[in-house]
């Protein structure tokens, strides 16, 4: 079984009752954020899907506090590293198999420079295998047709997380779309309402996907949601 705390904006810890990861951890500045950085004492890996500001947040500083192992592409995990992290480089396509579970790197079309500036190399999504469970994380994105390759040739998929909030990301219709793409037995929205510029209804994309046949479910800041 796997728990998934959400934190907010893209933030999620997965927990499998013996290994903890954390996903884009931006908390300090984050206004629906539900913990604080110094909130982590032991992770197993944090995972950074792109350089911006709001998603590389605090993995510098809760690496460094609790050892936990950055995984993310080559330029991310360098420029992590460089700042006293310890980390292990993967890119696109490419997958490893980690004590706490197997991470691959998908296409994810969005940007990537760092919060000064810094090239910080290609976007992804992830899909993380983890206590018997699939999970695909799929970071900042657009809409793309691929999504049926990573439903069908890394699937099934337990969870798909989606980001709704549209004008950096998909809206609530191609999510939709994406959900479908998918197949995965649930799917829960994420990347909305954090500021003005990406308010999204939650409830009425959980509704649109469900009228598909599809589960879907929102969590709130500070929730949880159990894969069994």
């Amino acid at each position: 079984m796997l728990t998934l705390h959400y934190y907010g904006h893209d933030c999620w810890e997965i927990d499998d009752g013996t290994h903890r990861i954390l996903l884009d951890p931006f908390l300090e500045g984050n206004p629906k954020a539900t913990v604080k950085p110094d909130s982590f004492t032991k992770l197993d890996a944090i995972l950074i899907s792109h350089g911006h500001g709001d998603h590389v947040g605090d993995a510098a500083a809760i690496a460094k506090k609790t050892g936990a192992l950055v995984v993310s592409n080559y330029e991310i995990v360098g420029w992590l590293e460089s700042q006293g992290a310890k980390g292990h480089p993967l890119h696109i396509g490419g997958g490893r198999q980690f004590p706490f579970g197997h991470v691959k790197l998908t296409i994810a079309p969005h940007g990537s420079t760092g919060p000064n500036g810094e090239a910080l190399g290609s976007p992804c999504g992830f899909v993380i295998t983890m206590g018997g469970k699939k999970v695909y994380f799929a970071g900042d994105t657009a809409l793309f047709l691929d999504m049926q390759l990573i439903g069908e040739a890394w699937g099934p998929l337990d969870v798909a997380l989606l980001p709704i909030g549209d004008n950096f990301t998909m809206d609530i219709d191609d999510a939709v779309r994406a959900a479908g793409f998918l197949k995965a037995k649930v799917v829960i929205p994420m990347h909305y309402d954090t500021f003005d510029l990406i308010k999204a209804d939650a409830a009425a994309f959980v509704k649109k996907v469900q009228a598909r046949g599809q589960k879907a479910v929102a969590v709130a800041p500070g929730g949880t949601y159990k894969v069994e």
